[in-house]
C-alpha cells in the first residue's frame, strides 16, 4: 500500500473537510512538533504540550493556506515557532514570565545528566538563537529551511547560528565538557 503524501492529506482535510486525514497528519508530526517546543522550553513537558496543540489546532483552522509551496512540516514548523514567540509576547505583556523566558536554567532535578546540561546551556541563549540552534541541530533543517519556518534572512540565521554555537560551546567546555 503506498503512503498518502502530507499534501494530499491536507488538501483533503481543507477541502472536504476530512478530520481523518488530518489526523493522519498530526500522528506524522506530532514528535517533531512536541521535540520543537521541549528545546524552546527547555524540557517543559506540560507547557510544550500545551503549544504543540495549540499549534494543531491552528493548523486545521488555517489548513486551507497550505498551499504546498513548502513541505507540510515547513509550513508546521512555521506555526510551530509562531505559536512559541506568541506565547512570549501574551506572558510577557501580563506579567507572567519575565522578557528573557526561557533564558535562564531548567532546574536540575536529577542531579546534572546530560539532559539537563543541554537544557542549561540551551538556557543560555537569547529564544531567536535557540529556535535556529535547534532547528538546525535538533531538527536537521538547512538555513533555507530555517529562513522558511523563522521568516528571518538567511544571513541573519547564520549570524544567530555563529552566535549560538559560540555561547553553547563555552558553556559546555565551562562545565566540563570538552571536544578532545
Amino acid at each position: 500500500m503506498e503512503a498518502i503524501s502530507d499534501a494530499h492529506l491536507a488538501t483533503l482535510a481543507a477541502k472536504e473537510h476530512d478530520r481523518q486525514a488530518f489526523g493522519r497528519l498530526v500522528m506524522r508530526h506530532q514528535s517533531a512538533v512536541r521535540r520543537f517546543f521541549l528545546n524552546h522550553t527547555l524540557g517543559d513537558a506540560q507547557l510544550s504540550d500545551d503549544l504543540a496543540q495549540d499549534t494543531f489546532v491552528k493548523a486545521y483552522v488555517n489548513i486551507g493556506s497550505f498551499r504546498g509551496t513548502a513541505a507540510f512540516s515547513t509550513w508546521l514548523l512555521r506555526i510551530a515557532f509562531n505559536v512559541f514567540y506568541d506565547y512570549i509576547r501574551a506572558h510577557r505583556e501580563t506579567g507572567d514570565i519575565d522578557p528573557e523566558v526561557c533564558s535562564r536554567p531548567a532546574p536540575d532535578a536529577d542531579g546534572g545528566t546530560l539532559r539537563m546540561d543541554i537544557y542549561d546551556a540551551l538556557a543560555r541563549l537569547r529564544p531567536v538563537e535557540r529556535s535556529c540552534i535547534t532547528l538546525q541541530l535538533v531538527d536537521g533543517l538547512p538555513i533555507e529551511k530555517i529562513a522558511e519556518v523563522t521568516g528571518m534572512p538567511q544571513g541573519t540565521i547564520k549570524s544567530h547560528l555563529a552566535r549560538g554555537k559560540e555561547k553553547l560551546a563555552g558553556y559546555l567546555k565551562r562545565n566540563g565538557y570538552d571536544r578532545r
